[in-house]
């Protein structure tokens, strides 16, 4: 199919919201033979659909549909893979080897008649969110200078500059004001209710809605360029070359609506509080399980609307991140401050809950998720024999038992 380029389309944090992706599968279909189809990154992970599919659905729609993809700090590996790294970009992540860049650090293609390079970044806060394990012999560098010097090597052939960046909105800004060559920011990594356009100088700053609800669309109107946010229709069906993806993701869907058992009050008929499920989930542990301490993080969990019946895609979207539950060495660093531990993890992970609170002096070695002991830890001692959606199932759905009984 031979393609003009007028626009620019760009997706964000879909985060395999793949349940009512419907709207979002026909409309970049239909709007693919005249726009370059992008996304600002973590479009894997956040359902029961990437947790039972491992990622396989996603690496077809961002295959089938997409012709440049930003890498997230969610579902870093894929990117690697064969057919997602040749989409991807970005201008800043590096290889501790030999200091080359990880993946292709630009495109240039022509829209309505210009020279439009596209790039990526990732901010550092993103990249260190990344499993420690995932990002192994790899860093980034500062996104500021990883721009400049792509402008230094191009820009005399470049009639505008489009940045895909996975850093946050309230970042992007501050990329924009350094960066004023460049003309559109997109941005992804941010889960805020501002979506923009924002200006910085010329420079417009634009989040599309994320989990598959919406989209920026970024043209060239007059010398500069304009950028717009759109919710994705309702589609009554997909286009013939999508219906066996389709298909596919009305088969897990089918598997995901297995009923678990009634949800408990107060959780029943109402989007979850996560702090106050964490709050449960985190004392039953630290009595059930006899655990000196519990140290847990809020974005581990994610808020979903439960009815009366749990299903197992209601616990996926609560857990999306299969995390085992682990014991832990806490850094030496931190021992006898344990309150600047907490404030150390609070910066790089979100709020935390923890049991007991406060924390006991002396302790060596918390029950937390394979997430923190792995990035932010000293290290895992031993798994706990559980997983967190496990301890989450007990407390939403699980019949009353006796204290501190977690089977």
């Amino acid at each position: 199919m031979t393609r003009t380029l007028a626009r620019i389309v760009a997706t964000t944090d879909v985060h395999s919201a793949l349940a009512d992706a419907g709207g979002m599968l026909a409309h970049l279909h239909d709007l693919r033979p005249t726009s370059l189809i992008v996304d600002c990154g973590d479009f894997f992970e956040g359902t029961g659909y990437y947790q039972l599919g491992r990622g396989r659905l996603e690496r077809e729609i961002l295959t089938t549909l997409y012709d440049v993809l930003a890498p997230g700090n969610h579902g870093w590996p894929h990117y690697f893979e064969p057919g997602l790294h040749q989409l991807t970009v970005c201008a800043n992540a590096r290889s501790d080897a030999d200091g080359k860049p990880l993946f292709d650090r630009l495109r240039i293609l022509d829209i309505v008649g210009r020279r439009v390079a596209v790039t990526a970044v990732i901010g550092r806060q993103a990249f260190e969110a990344i499993p420690a394990d995932q990002r192994r012999g790899q860093h980034v560098i500062d996104p500021v200078a990883a721009l400049r010097e792509l402008l230094l090597e191009h820009h005399h052939h470049i009639d505008a500059w489009m940045v895909l960046s996975h850093s946050g909105f309230e970042s992007d800004l501050e990329l924009a004001a350094a960066c004023p060559f460049a003309d559109v920011i997109f941005a992804g990594h941010c889960h805020s209710e501002f979506y923009g356009p924002a200006h910085v100088g010329d420079t417009l700053v634009v989040k599309g809605a994320e989990l598959a609800a919406g989209y920026v669309a970024a043209e060239p109107v007059g010398a500069g360029w304009a950028a717009h946010t759109h919710r994705f229709p309702h589609a009554a069906g997909l286009p013939d070359s999508l219906a066996a993806l389709g298909g596919k993701i009305a088969a897990t869907g089918r598997t995901l609506a297995t009923p678990l058992g009634p949800v408990n009050e107060p959780h029943r008929n109402h989007v979850v509080n996560r702090r106050l499920l964490l709050t449960e989930v985190t004392s039953r542990l630290h009595t059930g399980l006899g655990a000196g301490a519990v140290i847990l993080n809020e974005t581990a969990l994610r808020a979903a609307w439960l009815g009366d019946v749990l299903t197992l895609g209601d616990l996926l979207a609560v857990e999306p991140f299969g995390n085992q539950l682990v014991h832990a060495f806490l850094p030496d660093e931190h021992l006898a401050h344990l309150g600047g531990l907490l404030d150390y993890l609070t910066e790089r992970s979100g709020p935390l809950v923890t049991a007991p609170h406060p924390l006991p002096a002396g302790i060596r070695s918390v029950l937390t998720t394979s997430y923190l002991a792995d990035t932010y830890l000293g290290g895992r001692t031993h798994q706990a024999g559980l997983q967190l959606s496990q301890a989450v199932r007990h407390v939403l759905s699980a019949a009353p038992s006796a204290e501190g009984d977690l089977r």
